[in-house]
C-alpha cells in the first residue's frame, strides 16, 4: 500500500512539474458544455467572442460574446444565429468555421455555408459578414459566389492587408482574394501543390485521425498569416509545409496563373497544426498536434517549445489581445462524433485558455 502510495505521490509531482518549472500558466477565460469553440477573438475592451461550426455537433450559437459571468450570448444577434430553416442563408449564419479582426475596428465572420463536414456548399450560405466592434451591428456582407465558394469548397480563414483579403479553401484547394474596396473575389493557386495537402497524416494522441469514411483525414489550404509589414503572405495546408509569397503579386489581378506559382517559394517545414497567429514582430505561433504543443517560429526559422500541457488537445486559431495575451480555444476537433465513428468523446467543457506568453 505504501508502495502505491508513493507511486501516486509521484504521479501527481510529475503533473505538476510544468508549473513548478516556471512554464506559463493556463487561465480559463471561457467554457461551454454546448458548443464546439474553434475561433477566438479579442477587441480593444478586452471582450471575448467565440465560434464554431455547426457540423462539429455544436448547439449554442455559432458566434456569440463572452459577458462578465462568463455566459456565450449570441453575437451580433439571435436573428444571425437563427436555425430557423425559413430564415434565409444570407441572412443566417450556416456553418461559421472562422472570426478574425481587421485593423479597422471590424470582426470578419467566414461562412463556409457548408451543409455538412465534406459536404456541399448550399447555394448563396457561403458569405463574408462583418461585425463593427463598436456598435455591435452588421455592416457589410459579401457574398461568395459559385465559382468563388464552389460546391466543394470549405473556405476557411481569413487574413488583411491595404484594401485585400486573402482566404484559404480547405475544400476545393486553392486561395481566395478579395478586393475590399469593390467586394470583388477571385481565386489562385488552384490545385497547386501550394494549396493542396500533403500526404502526411495528421496525428493526435498517437493516433491518426480518420475522415466519415476512414480514410486519413486530408485538410487542404487551410493556415494562413500576413508579415506585420504587409509583404508577405504565408500559407499552408494543415499538414504542411508551408509557403510564401509577395502580397503585390496575390494583389495583381493581371498576372497569369503560372506567373504568380513563379513567385511562390518555400518558407517553413512545420508539422500538422491545428491554429496559427502572428506577433507584431514576426513570430509566428503555432499549436503542434502532435505533441499538443504550443510552439514559436521566429523570423529566421528559429522554433522553441512555449508549453506542452494536455489540456492544448488540438487548439485551433488563437488570437492576440491589446496586451499582447494570446487566448487559446481548445476545441479537440478529432473528438467530434464525425471523427469518432459517429460517437463524440470530447472532454467537456470545451474550454477557451489565457496565456501571458513570455517574450
Amino acid at each position: 500500500m505504501n508502495r502505491l502510495r508513493h507511486a501516486l505521490l509521484a504521479l501527481s509531482l510529475a503533473a505538476a512539474l510544468p508549473a513548478l518549472a516556471g512554464e506559463p500558466a493556463l487561465h480559463v477565460v471561457a467554457e461551454t458544455r454546448d458548443s464546439v469553440w474553434n475561433a477566438v477573438a479579442i477587441d480593444d475592451a478586452s471582450r471575448v467572442y467565440v465560434a464554431g461550426p455547426r457540423w462539429t455537433g455544436s448547439r449554442g450559437p455559432s458566434v456569440a460574446a463572452v459577458d462578465a459571468e462568463g455566459r456565450a450570448r449570441p453575437w451580433p444577434d439571435a436573428a444571425w444565429n437563427s436555425t430557423d430553416a425559413s430564415v434565409p442563408v444570407e441572412r443566417r449564419f450556416v456553418n461559421v468555421n472562422a472570426i478574425h479582426r481587421d485593423p479597422r475596428g471590424g470582426l470578419w465572420i467566414v461562412d463556409t455555408g457548408v451543409d455538412g463536414f465534406g459536404g456541399s456548399v448550399i447555394p448563396g450560405a457561403a458569405k463574408l459578414v462583418r461585425v463593427d466592434l463598436a456598435s455591435g451591428r452588421v455592416d457589410r456582407v459579401i457574398p461568395l459566389p459559385a465559382d468563388i465558394a464552389r460546391t466543394h469548397s470549405y473556405v476557411d480563414d481569413i487574413r488583411f492587408h491595404g484594401d485585400h483579403a486573402y482566404l484559404t479553401d480547405a475544400g476545393d484547394p486553392g486561395l481566395i482574394v478579395l478586393d475590399l474596396t469593390t467586394g470583388k473575389a477571385r481565386r489562385v493557386l488552384d490545385g497547386t501543390r501550394f494549396t493542396t495537402a500533403s500526404d502526411r497524416d495528421i496525428v493526435l494522441g498517437g493516433q491518426v485521425v480518420r475522415a466519415p469514411d476512414g480514410s486519413a483525414l486530408r485538410v487542404n489550404a487551410d493556415p494562413l498569416e500576413v508579415s506585420p509589414d504587409g509583404r508577405w503572405f504565408y500559407f499552408a495546408s494543415l499538414e504542411g509545409p508551408w509557403w510564401r509569397i509577395e502580397t503585390r503579386y496575390l494583389d495583381d489581378a493581371s498576372l497569369p496563373s503560372k506567373a504568380l506559382e513563379a513567385h511562390v517559394e518555400p518558407w517553413l517545414d512545420l508539422p500538422p497544426v491545428g491554429g496559427t497567429t502572428m506577433d507584431g514582430k514576426g513570430n509566428l505561433y503555432f499549436t503542434d498536434l502532435a505533441t499538443d504543443s504550443l510552439r514559436r517560429a521566429t523570423p529566421d526559422g528559429h522554433i522553441d517549445t512555449i508549453l506542452t500541457d494536455a489540456r492544448l488537445h488540438w487548439v485551433d486559431a488563437p488570437a492576440f489581445d491589446a496586451q499582447g495575451r494570446l487566448f487559446l480555444p481548445v476545441p479537440q476537433m478529432d473528438r467530434v462524433a464525425l471523427f469518432q465513428h459517429g460517437k463524440a468523446t470530447t472532454q467537456w467543457p470545451v474550454r477557451v485558455y489565457r496565456l501571458d506568453v513570455p517574450r
